[in-house]
């Protein structure tokens, strides 16, 4: 879930370590986006256990992260040879 204010948008995450719900700022958060959805996720760190948390990231996702100004890491292969 997403909520805007005026100056901020803010996401809904849990953490699978601590259980923990807590909204976040997109601040908070680094999209990393690769060349398949294998390698596309977010990031963030538990506010609460201090747990580094990364998912996967759908096509959905990148969209509402994107949106709410979530900083983007763009991933590139690396040719052999």
């Amino acid at each position: 879930m997403v909520t805007s204010t005026v100056d901020k948008t803010v996401f809904r995450a849990s953490c699978p370590r601590c259980r923990a719900s807590f909204e976040l700022a997109a601040d908070a958060f680094l999209l990393k986006i690769g060349a398949t959805v294998a390698t596309t996720s977010y990031s963030f760190t538990c506010p609460d256990c201090g747990e580094p948390v990364r998912k996967p990231a759908g096509e959905r996702i990148v969209e509402l992260l994107t949106g709410g100004g979530v900083r983007v890491l763009r991933l590139q292969a690396v040719a052999e040879g």
